[in-house]
């Protein structure tokens, strides 16, 4: 970004035809302050450029017109969705945007605009467009990033080892509501934009409906992508109960295999003055094996069954 003072000479010299675009990331709040005083923007929608946590909305004042977005990037090395924000606001001889956090969707929309402009001779309202487009084709290239960890997610969950992957399901969980809190406060806003109250040339109405249809296509998806989440949950929440029914059925085998032997040992310990087979010379090598054939019939019975 240019500084404040370059960047209002630029847009004082533009041409009649002309607009000026100024780019600001993460400024500080002189420099808004600056540009505000300058292009004559209302005291809340520069409160609304200094504060990065702004829910996606749109505002009219006077005849500018001030736009929130909620900027997302996938980190792949930790599976997790970033979130920043960016504030355009449109006015008839200017575009100025605000970005906070490490994602700007600026240099990618200026690239379009000037290798294949789709709205040429729209003035600062193609600048408008190529900015939602960027920024809601790059939700749905996330969306697939994070169905594709959902996936992964979910062999986890349904394969054989006893894996508790509880961690990991609730940390997607925390990236779907991330997501969802950019996505779906936006479909309504591209969808007025969309309609005819805007007040902008006909031809460019397709545009903005094609970019509507877009963030309402990524909405339904990650609407789809939470139910999922929730069904894997319940779903890993449910073998877990599975696995502590098995293993108390274990514990309760063993004790009833322990119990045996105890019984008779302790039959033999009681103090009784006569007790058979105390002086018969096979007594105590019976004894054991009564044990043992005991313990072992339980067993394989406990093993037939599933409880071992």
């Amino acid at each position: 970004m240019e500084s404040s003072e370059a960047a209002l000479k630029l847009l004082r010299d533009a041409d009649e035809d002309g607009f000026g675009w100024i780019r600001m990331v993460e400024p500080s709040a002189q420099e808004v302050q600056t540009l505000a005083r300058e292009l004559g923007l209302h005291p809340l929608a520069v409160e609304d450029a200094l504060e990065a946590r702004q829910r996606p909305k749109r505002e009219r004042y006077g005849d500018v017109l001030a736009v929130a977005l909620r900027t997302l990037r996938y980190v792949e090395r930790t599976s997790q969705v970033e979130s920043g924000q960016l504030m355009i606001f449109v006015g008839p001889k200017f575009v100025l945007t605000v970005c906070h956090g490490q994602t700007d969707p600026a240099p990618e929309a200026e690239r379009r605009l000037l290798g294949d402009p789709p709205m040429p001779g729209f003035g600062p309202v193609a600048v408008l467009h190529a900015l939602l487009d960027v920024t809601v084709d790059t939700y749905g290239s996330i969306a697939e990033e994070v169905r594709s960890d959902l996936g992964d997610l979910e062999r986890r969950v349904f394969s054989p080892g006893r894996e508790d992957v509880i961690e990991e399901v609730y940390s997607l969980k925390r990236e779907v509501l991330e997501f969802r809190d950019a996505v779906q406060p936006l479909v309504p806003v591209l969808q007025d934009f969309a309609g005819p109250r805007t007040g902008w040339h006909e031809d460019a109405m397709p545009y903005f409906r094609d970019v509507a249809d877009h963030v309402h296509r990524t909405d339904t998806e990650v609407r789809s992508l939470d139910d999922l989440l929730n069904s894997v949950l319940a779903a890993h929440l449910a073998r877990v109960g599975t696995w502590q029914n098995d293993d108390m059925r274990s514990i309760s085998a063993w004790a009833a295999i322990c119990a045996v032997p105890t019984l008779i040992a302790g039959v033999y310990g009681m103090n009784f003055a006569r007790i058979p087979e105390l002086e018969w010379d096979y007594g105590y090598p019976v004894a054991v094996a009564v044990m043992v054939g005991a313990c072992t019939v339980l067993h394989r019975l406990f093993r037939r069954n599933g409880w071992l």
